[in-house]
Formats: C-alpha cells, sequence, structure tokens
C-alpha cells in the first residue's frame, strides 16, 4: 500500500469499456463514475481525469452516458468502432491510454490507472522504472490480470466498494 497526501498529483486514466464489461458481465450492473472519481482521489490534487471511450452507434443513449461521464469530471476521449471487410469489428484505445500515461506521468505522482486489461504491464513497468511516477491499478480483481495486479504500487478492487460504485441495470 502506497501512503497518499492530499499533496500528490494524479492524473486518472478509464478503459470505459473494459470497465462496463467487467461489470455488466459480473454484475449485470454498471458503474457509477463519480463515485468511483472520489473513491480513487482520496483528496488528492487531481489534474485530469481522461475517459477513453467507442462511440459504437451514435444515438441519445450513447451521447447521455459521455455527458454523464464529462459532468462526472471526466474529459472523454472518443474513438468511433472500426468496421472491417468481413463484418468484423474492433474498439480499443490500448494505445492511446498508454502514450497518454507516459506523457502525464513524467507531470505528475501518480497515475491511477482504470483498467484490468493485462496489455497495460509493459507501460506500468515503464512509468514506475523509468519515469518514477506511481502506478495504482483499479479493477474487478475477478477479470484483472493478475501479473497487472501484482507489479502495480496498489490495487483498489471495485468488488470490494460495490456498493458504492455499481448499479443495476
Amino acid at each position: 500500500m502506497i501512503v497518499r497526501n492530499p499533496d500528490q498529483r494524479v492524473v486518472v486514466l478509464v478503459d470505459v469499456q473494459n470497465l462496463y464489461y467487467s461489470a455488466k458481465n459480473l454484475y449485470k450492473a454498471r458503474v457509477h463514475f463519480k463515485n468511483l472519481l472520489s473513491l480513487v482521489l482520496q483528496k488528492r490534487l487531481l489534474v485530469r481525469a481522461i475517459a477513453y471511450v467507442i462511440k459504437a452507434d451514435p444515438n441519445e443513449k450513447e451521447n447521455e452516458f459521455f455527458d454523464a461521464l464529462n459532468s462526472a469530471g471526466f474529459e472523454v476521449k472518443e474513438k468511433p468502432l472500426q468496421t472491417f471487410f468481413g463484418g468484423a469489428k474492433k474498439g480499443d484505445w490500448d494505445l492511446g491510454i498508454a502514450m497518454d500515461a507516459i506523457r502525464l506521468g513524467q507531470k505528475v505522482d501518480s497515475i491511477i490507472l482504470i483498467s484490468g486489461d493485462g496489455d497495460f504491464k509493459p507501460v506500468v513497468n515503464y512509468l514506475q522504472q523509468s519515469v518514477g511516477c506511481l502506478v495504482e491499478v483499479v479493477a474487478f480483481k475477478k477479470t484483472a490480470n493478475h501479473e497487472l495486479i501484482e507489479i502495480a504500487d496498489d490495487f483498489i478492487n471495485i468488488e470490494e466498494s460495490k456498493d458504492l460504485l455499481l448499479f443495476k441495470i
């Protein structure tokens, strides 16, 4: 566990798709993002909070969700869902999140990565060893990559605060 104090500057990076599908598949629930931001900040100085979303099917519900993220204190970065020949679809922010983490990690004390995706292990190692930035991982332990949990400076299991952070669909 790391020591947290009000002078620590933090950046929060949220892999919304990872979180959305984990909550939906594990608990048939959605995440209360405003409560999540408050929980992870723990009264520290927020430099930026960025939510990375895939714009799958532009409609009013999707736009309302993006507006709700913005109202909860997140800068929303959107990327369209790509459809490939043969009908395969893909939406992925991993590289964008990694680049922002590296760029912003040089300016803050801690990066709070809200994702359980094991693809982030190399960027976590880089931030810790080359930049000297703390990395906290926040995810559902049941679906998070165990090696990612192990290398993080701290891990917050969303399941331990599910009454505060989740609401039924």
